[in-house]
């Protein structure tokens, strides 16, 4: 399998080994465009793996901060009580960039930079650019997403 993200069209295509397409959701890269540099909150391009799959079995909008459930659920009530934050929620899949000195190690390690396909409130618009750097999917279609790729799948993205 393989994955590859179209940052033009903000779509996210899982692909079966000979190349068809399995599934196609919208998604949303970063608002600051594309950048492999760290701190630049920029969505990294190039070809990545799935390093780790966090999150297995959670409740659908579970809360995570620093890759851990807090314990908390989200709903629209505690989005208004913490309007800047940017919810990570449901499931975490972990990229590492292979290309080295493009996406991976100094200053533009996808990994380092804590890059991720996450899940995000119901409220946030799909389909544009609007994260600090991750990419962002529906929770519904993550956790499906989630249990149909194995870690060290092949995620390629794309301008």
């Amino acid at each position: 399998m393989k994955i590859n993200i179209h940052i033009a069209t903000q779509q996210l295509e899982l692909l079966d080994d000979a190349g068809n397409m399995l599934r196609r959701y919208s998604v949303s890269s970063a608002a600051n465009g594309v950048g492999e540099i760290s701190g630049s909150y920029c969505t990294p391009r190039g070809k990545h793996i799935i390093r780790a799959k966090i999150g297995a079995g959670l409740p659908e909008n579970t809360v995570l901060v620093r890759r851990r459930p807090t314990g908390e659920v989200y709903t629209p009530e505690l989005g208004a009580q913490f309007p800047g934050r940017d919810w990570i929620l449901t499931r975490i899949l972990w990229l590492s960039g292979c290309e080295r000195g493009f996406n991976r190690m100094g200053e533009r390690d996808t990994m380092r930079r804590y890059i991720y396909i996450h899940g995000t409130p119901d409220s946030v618009a799909l389909g544009k650019p609007g994260s600090h750097g991750c990419i962002r999917m529906r929770n519904s279609e993550l956790i499906e997403l989630f249990d149909l790729v194995p870690a060290g799948t092949e995620v390629e993205i794309l301008e």
